[in-house]
């Protein structure tokens, strides 16, 4: 098929593995232009990867005819702003986590995409990588049987000892829930389903944090969003589950994620990842036993999402990292704090089907 060419907005410090595999790994895909409000990272990122164009501004990006599709890889609290833009010149959008700030926003740029008649989706697509492909296979040919729960864990002391950067991680639309819980809960809604309620109860434990990094290091964050969240979910399916993201903690390790189910128990590789170990218990076994990596994109694979919503828009099918999935997880994610604020249990507005499993294709870089 004709390369969909793609505009990326943004080139920060996220963007480096978004640039290197959309313009080496995956076939499909051009990168035809960059645009950074900072215009020495857009330069350097044309010279390095060969970029056709540079932009100063977004709004002349959008106006760019060739572009079929933005990469938004703005900061999170510009999400909705930038990505709007982008729908209203007629663009489609891919963006990075999470979708806006708020579930009304998201919901906003939805309608707006469909009204439109736009391909809209986004981040994160770890969960199409080979450990949790392997792990939904392994979940729908029944190796633990019927789902009954999960128990997801982020747990860190936070981003200012080594980004460059963490102040936002502290502001409006930051957070562990909201930075980090993305890839927990769309890897729980890919292998387990929709969620239907949620419970949470939300805390910050330091109203200032330190920066122990470069080149900012001794200055001082006000914190403004909660940094220690615990929650609890009930999927549609009946399932119960437990999440809990801190900023807060120190600890030996940072994540934990585990199906249970009727018949044995996954213990899936951290989802922030596309590869890494996943291990099952069955009754029958004396413990767990690693399971082989039954699928490709192993190793850093940021943009398969993208490439995937490119053979989307050529063959006018449904993609893996549509806007339902993205909606859906916003909601989750902005919803525990909204029970931890009222008090009480709250009722999942969205819903979400699973969407189709990865196949191995005998080209890497090409979708199916």
């Amino acid at each position: 098929m004709d390369k969909v060419k793609i505009g990326v907005l943004g080139a920060g410090a996220i963007s480096g593995i978004y640039f290197e595999n959309l313009t080496k790994l995956f076939r499909e895909v051009e990168v035809a232009a960059v645009c950074d409000y900072v215009g020495d990272k857009a330069v350097k990122a044309q010279e390095e990867y060969k970029i056709p164009k540079v932009y100063d501004t977004m709004e002349e990006l959008f106006q760019d005819p060739d572009i079929e599709i933005i990469l938004n890889l703005t900061r999170p609290n510009e999400h909705y702003k930038t990505t709007k833009s982008a729908l209203m010149a007629g663009k489609n959008v891919y963006s990075e986590k999470p979708l806006a700030t708020t579930y009304e926003e998201g919901k906003e740029l939805k309608n707006l995409a469909e009204e439109k008649g736009l391909l809209l989706g986004g981040a994160p697509d770890t969960f199409l990588g080979a450990s949790i492909q392997t792990c939904r296979k392994l979940i729908d040919d029944g190796f633990i049987g019927e789902t009954i729960g999960a128990a997801a864990s982020m747990v860190c002391h936070g981003h200012e000892s080594w980004h460059p950067a963490p102040e936002f991680y502290y502001q409006y639309g930051g957070g562990p829930m909201m930075d980090m819980g993305p890839y927990y809960i769309t890897a729980l809604v890919n292998l387990m389903g929709g969620v239907t309620g949620i419970n949470g109860m939300c805390g910050k434990s330091f109203d200032q944090r330190v920066i122990t990094s470069e080149p900012q290091k001794g200055s001082v964050i006000d914190v403004e969003v909660p940094t220690h969240t615990a929650g609890m979910l009930r999927f549609e399916n009946g399932a119960i589950g437990t999440i809990l993201t801190t900023f807060d903690v120190h600890y030996d390790r940072q994540a934990s994620l585990e199906i249970y189910g009727t018949k044995g128990t996954l213990r899936v590789s951290d989802p922030n990842y596309f590869g890494g170990s996943i291990y099952l218990l069955r009754p029958e076994d004396e413990g767990f036993k690693e399971m082989p990596l039954l699928f490709d994109y192993k190793e850093n694979s940021r943009g398969v999402g993208v490439a995937d919503m490119a053979k989307a828009l050529r063959e006018k099918r449904t993609f893996r990292t549509e806007v339902q999935q993205t909606l859906h997880v916003l909601e989750i994610l902005t919803a525990f704090e909204k029970s931890s604020d009222e008090g009480r249990y709250i009722t999942m507005e969205s819903s979400c089907s699973r969407g189709v499993a990865m196949k191995n294709n005998p080209v890497s870089g090409i979708l199916d």
